[in-house]
C-alpha cells in the first residue's frame, strides 16, 4: 500500500456513452470523486491508473486500485485497470487493453482478476456485494446501466424503497440522465410535491394527497440514484435531500391528524394529544439512538449490526412503512385508526430500538465486539 496519487488516464475509444457520458467523461468523474488527478494523456514519469475505456465499473474499484501500485484489475483476462509504476508497464498495459487481450507475463503486473476478487472487496469495502465490472457495449449497456444503477442502492432499507420503488425509479433515473436533468432538480421537484402533500393532508384529502406524496417518496430515490450513477453527487445536494427527508415526516403526521376534522374522523383532543406526542417524541428518540449506535460502536448503523436489525429496518415506524399503515386505513375508510396505529407502531418500534441500543452496549461491556453482520 501507498500514499502515492496516481493520474488517472483513460486508453482507448468508446462510442457507447453509458447515464448520458462518455467512458472519459465518466471516468473523470469518478476521479474528481476520489480525489485523483486526471489526464487525457500518460504522465511522462510514467506513473498512472490507467483505465480501459472498453469497459465500465463501479466507482469504488477506482478507488481500491489507486492503492495498490503494479497492480491490474482484469474482467476475462483483459485489463481494466492498471496501477502503472514506470513507462515499461504503461507501454505493456496500453498495448493490452487496446488489443483487448491478457498482459503479458513480463510487465510483472500482480493480477486480481474481478472474477475471484470478492474476499479482496469485501475487506476493502466492509460489505458482500462485489463491485460491478463489465464490458461496454450497445449490446451490454442495458446490463451495464443496471449494474451501476443497482450498485447504487442501499441493501438496508424500508420495504417499499427495497421492493416496491427500484424498476419505478430506474426507468426515470434513465430519462432523467437522457434529458440532462440534475439530481438537485429532481430533489426541488420532489421538495414541491411534499409540499402539497402536506398541504392536502391538513384539508383531509387523504388520495390526493398519497398520490403527490408517491411520486415525492418515489423522486426522493430517484434523486440520490441519479448523483451516482451520473457520479454529479455534490455536498449541497446531499444536505438537501437529506434534510428533507429528515425534517417532513411530522409535518406530515400532524397534517394529517388535523386533516381528520375536514375528513369527518376527528379524533377527541385527549387522543389527538397522546397520538402527536408519541409520534413526534418517538421520531426524535429513534433519531437519537441511531445516532448514538454510531457515536458508541465505531460508525456502525443500528440497522445493520445484526441480521434482524435490517430485517426489521424493513417494516420499522418510518416514513414509507407508516404510509403503507395510512393507506390501508384509508382503503377502509377509517383514516384516524391509521394514526393510531402508526402512533403505536412508532411506540414499539422506538421500544425495540432501545432495546437493542442497550444489548449492543452490555456485549460492549463484555467484550465482545459490536460489528455488522455485512461485513
Amino acid at each position: 500500500m501507498t500514499n502515492e496519487s496516481p493520474t488517472v488516464t483513460p486508453v482507448g475509444s468508446n462510442q457507447t456513452p453509458i447515464w448520458g457520458m462518455t467512458v472519459p467523461e465518466r471516468t473523470r468523474r469518478i476521479a474528481a470523486m476520489h480525489k485523483l488527478s486526471f489526464a487525457d494523456e500518460v504522465p511522462a514519469c510514467g506513473t498512472a491508473l490507467l483505465v480501459n475505456a472498453a469497459h465500465v465499473f463501479d466507482p469504488a474499484w477506482l478507488k481500491i486500485m489507486a492503492k495498490r501500485p503494479g497492480e491490474a484489475l482484469t474482467l476475462g483476462g483483459v485489463p481494466v485497470i492498471a496501477y502503472c509504476r514506470d513507462a515499461a508497464q504503461c507501454a505493456l498495459a496500453m498495448a493490452a487493453m487496446q488489443a483487448e487481450t491478457a498482459l503479458a507475463p513480463e510487465a510483472g503486473f500482480i493480477i486480481t482478476a474481478h472474477e475471484d476478487a470478492a474476499g479482496m472487496v469485501n475487506e476493502e469495502l466492509r460489505k458482500r456485494e462485489q463491485p460491478f465490472a463489465l464490458r461496454l457495449t450497445q449490446e451490454t449497456l442495458g446490463a451495464a446501466e443496471r449494474a451501476s444503477y443497482f450498485g447504487a442502492y442501499k441493501g438496508v432499507t424500508d420495504l417499499l424503497t427495497k421492493y416496491l420503488w427500484p424498476e419505478w425509479a430506474l426507468v426515470l433515473t434513465r430519462i432523467c440522465a437522457k434529458l440532462g436533468i440534475t439530481p438537485n432538480m429532481v430533489t426541488i421537484t420532489g421538495m414541491t410535491l411534499c409540499v402539497v402533500a402536506t398541504i392536502l393532508f391538513w384539508y383531509g384529502h387523504y388520495w390526493a394527497g398519497m398520490a403527490a406524496g408517491l411520486v415525492f417518496m418515489v423522486l426522493d430515490t430517484v434523486d440520490g440514484k441519479l448523483a451516482r450513477c451520473t457520479i454529479t453527487a455534490s455536498p449541497w445536494g446531499h444536505i438537501l435531500d437529506h434534510g428533507v427527508d429528515l425534517i417532513h415526516p411530522p409535518f406530515w403526521w400532524y397534517a394529517w391528524g388535523v386533516g381528520l376534522a375536514a375528513y369527518g374522523r376527528p379524533l377527541s383532543d385527549a387522543t389527538f394529544a397522546w397520538v402527536m406526542i408519541v409520534i413526534m417524541a418517538g421520531y426524535v428518540v429513534q433519531r437519537l439512538i441511531e445516532g448514538a449506535f454510531i457515536k458508541w460502536f465505531g460508525g456502525i448503523h443500528i440497522h445493520v449490526w445484526k441480521k434482524i436489525d435490517s430485517d426489521f429496518r424493513l417494516i420499522t415506524a418510518r416514513r414509507n412503512p407508516n404510509m403503507v399503515i395510512l393507506f390501508f386505513a384509508t382503503l377502509a375508510g377509517r383514516p384516524d385508526t391509521g394514526l393510531v396505529l402508526v402512533a403505536w407502531w412508532t411506540g414499539l418500534s422506538c421500544l425495540f430500538h432501545l432495546v437493542r441500543l442497550a444489548q449492543a452496549a452490555a456485549d460492549s461491556a463484555r467484550g465482545v465486539a459490536v460489528r455488522s453482520w455485512l461485513g
